[in-house]
């Protein structure tokens, strides 16, 4: 559904855009553009096109609302689903995605064996006794691949933002790696640390509070 209204919002912008008026990305822009197509003048059916375009993007975001609220109503009826938000970058959709698409964790060995399941362990390569990681595998289960790293990706660029603290992991993965490297591999130690909460049934330890206890 977010696609969905995604695809409607670049269209209605697309329209403004040939008749030289310029929005930015995003859905917070509609109220913008609401206030636009009220003093632009405008072809009446290019109007009239804009206003059925905006009719279909609210309609949308009244549907995303309905099952933004059904999901956290479900998140809320099972202890593993809310001990699992408790994880910066694993929001609800994230939670459900492992609870009903993922087997029983406490089935692998491990976290790397759960992360591996997932596809988001990279391939390795080994010559002259020296280990390579290629690219992760598009082989695991997509959607809490996709998820994690979504998940992943938000806190990374929040750390670009706000520079994390010194010497810390995430710190050290951006000083050399690219943003979407270091999304994929943290997404890696979510997943492991899903596991870790899952088996042990314990909320969230940030790692680098436990340093400093």
């Amino acid at each position: 559904l977010v696609h969905q209204r995604t695809e409607l919002v670049n269209a209605l912008r697309a329209v403004l855009y040939e008749f030289g008026l310029v929005v930015p990305q995003g859905i917070a822009h509609i109220r913008h553009i609401e206030a636009m197509l009220d003093e632009a003048v405008l072809p009446e059916a290019v109007k009239q096109e804009c206003l059925d375009l905006l009719r279909q993007i609210s309609e949308q975001s009244v549907r995303i609302d309905v099952r933004t609220k059904k999901i956290r109503m479900l998140v809320q009826e099972s202890e593993n689903t809310c001990r699992l938000q408790s994880m910066p970058g694993v929001g609800p959709l994230t939670a459900l995605a492992i609870e009903a698409f993922a087997p029983d964790l406490q089935s692998f060995r491990r976290g790397r064996d759960f992360a591996a399941w997932l596809g988001l362990v990279p391939r390795q390569f080994s010559s002259g006794g020296k280990e390579r990681l290629g690219k992760i595998s598009k082989a695991g289960q997509a959607d809490i691949r996709r998820l994690l790293i979504m998940g992943a990706m938000t806190q990374v660029n929040w750390a670009s933002r706000k520079a994390p603290a010194p010497g810390s992991w995430l710190a050290r993965m951006l000083a050399r790696k690219s943003r979407m490297l270091v999304a994929i591999a943290l997404a890696n130690r979510m997943a492991r640390a899903i596991w870790a909460m899952a088996t042990k049934q314990e909320d969230y330890r940030d790692p680098a509070l436990s340093v400093a206890a």
